[in-house]
């Protein structure tokens, strides 16, 4: 028999949780086995970060792209960028997760998205929980 795993599911914070930085939060677990655990949290947009001006910093051209908010992942390395998308994509380090997403950490998923050839349904977090 096997442990419950819960990669591919989301965790609702319940109220009360004790903790400001997962308080009303909603994670998409991409990664939970015996050796831990991995997941996205998608609940807060950082005020300052678009995902455009990301791409500029990253000298990737983000077009007509709307100014979409780049969202706090996670309190755990906040410096390093993920990519959470829909299963229609794949690139250099994606890893798709119980058939039902896709998670990429290297630049080629913000340039597909820049050129408009990217997955069709994405956001772009910094951090992990």
């Amino acid at each position: 028999m096997h442990p419950p795993y819960l990669s591919g599911q989301f965790l609702l914070a319940m109220p009360g949780i004790g903790d400001p930085r997962f308080e009303r939060s909603v994670i998409a677990i991409c990664a939970h086995d015996s050796d831990g655990a991995l997941g996205i949290c998608l609940h807060m947009p950082l005020t300052d970060l678009s995902v455009p001006a990301l791409m500029r910093q990253l000298d990737i051209d983000p077009g007509d792209l709307p100014e979409t908010p780049v969202l706090m992942g996670g309190p755990v390395e906040t410096e390093r960028g993920f990519v959470l998308h829909s299963a229609d994509w794949g690139g250099e380090d994606t890893r798709h997760i119980a058939n039902r997403w896709a998670l990429t950490s290297t630049r080629d998923v913000l340039e597909a998205i820049a050129s408009g050839s990217g997955p069709r349904h994405w956001v772009s977090v910094l951090g992990y929980a």
